[in-house]
């Protein structure tokens, strides 16, 4: 028995199904299917029933996963053990991020400038939403999550990082570029460049829409805030954008504007679990990007 084998086994289980799984895991879907068979072969029990294409965990499968999670838990904990040895200059830390992106390369290289030792198992999403990745805060595959909106979830500790405002973004060429400020509904059969349906960026924007008593033209979705800029940039319609993390992508063909009514804002939160121990390079993590965020909401 492998840990290579357990580890297909855990994502297999929490899938439940051999495509996704394989596909989650970068390889084929034989070979897995195969390591599984291996596995149960090995333990002398079927871990799933199998109804046609679809798989369950059966009752030998759920009283395994117990048994397999505290195995990784372990080796984690070892991990994390060892990091604090080397009071926090190396180890592992698990990222999760849903917001303000292109922030990640700046705050990570501050860092590890005095952490060169310590190395990061990023995670995201093409569509992110809170429920897509605070599941792996709760299993334990990453330590901090950064988000917004908070999370709102039992044994998760969150701390505010930044409350910021959200403006509008107009081609510099646009009409109404030389204004100081705006209302939203003045904009209200412009043509909008926003993330796609199902991204928490989509519904806080499309809820300062509905404030301001309209549904948005959207007539292009991207999950690229690059690729939204680009369409700025090229006139094909204006976008919300975050003031503050924002403001580092200046671009003088983009102009970036206040939104004066209704208001527009939202928080970004780091959270973690309350009862599972950080290591001491994740603590010291979590401590920097605390500060970090504190020096950026006063620049």
């Amino acid at each position: 028995m492998e840990l290579l084998q357990l580890k297909y086994f855990l994502t297999v289980a929490r899938l439940e199904h051999m495509t996704r799984a394989a596909d989650e895991l970068g390889i084929a879907q034989p070979p897995l299917s195969q390591t599984i068979a291996r596995l149960e072969e090995e333990l002398g029990v079927p871990l799933f029933d199998r109804l046609g294409r679809n798989i369950r965990l059966n009752h030998f499968g759920r009283a395994y996963v117990q048994r397999v999670e505290r195995i990784f838990e372990e080796l984690e904990q070892g991990k994390r053990d060892l990091s604090d040895l080397a009071g926090g200059r190396q180890g592992q830390v698990g990222l999760a991020m849903d917001v303000a992106t292109h922030l990640l390369p700046d705050l990570l290289s501050a860092f590890r400038k005095d952490h060169p030792g310590v190395h990061f198992l990023l995670s995201g999403h093409q569509v992110n939403t809170a429920t897509s990745l605070a599941p792996q805060l709760a299993r334990g595959t990453c330590d901090l999550y950064i988000s917004s909106p908070p999370l709102q979830q039992p044994g998760i500790t969150s701390v505010s990082l930044l409350t910021e405002d959200i403006w509008l973004v107009l081609p510099s060429t646009h009409l109404l570029a030389r204004r100081s400020q705006i209302r939203l509904q003045e904009v209200a059969q412009e043509a909008f460049i926003s993330m796609k349906p199902g991204h928490n960026w989509r519904e806080l924007t499309d809820s300062f829409c509905q404030q301001a008593g309209f549904r948005p033209r959207i007539v292009f979705e991207s999950d690229d805030p690059s690729t939204i800029r680009g369409l700025i940039k090229a006139e094909q319609g204006i976008a919300f954008g975050p003031a503050i993390s924002g403001s580092r992508l200046a671009d003088p063909a983009v102009i970036q504007m206040p939104i004066s009514e209704p208001m527009c804002q939202r928080t970004i939160v780091l959270s973690w679990l309350t009862d599972r121990p950080l290591s001491m390079a994740a603590q010291q993590f979590r401590q920097f990007v605390i500060d970090y965020f504190a020096r950026l909401s006063l620049a």
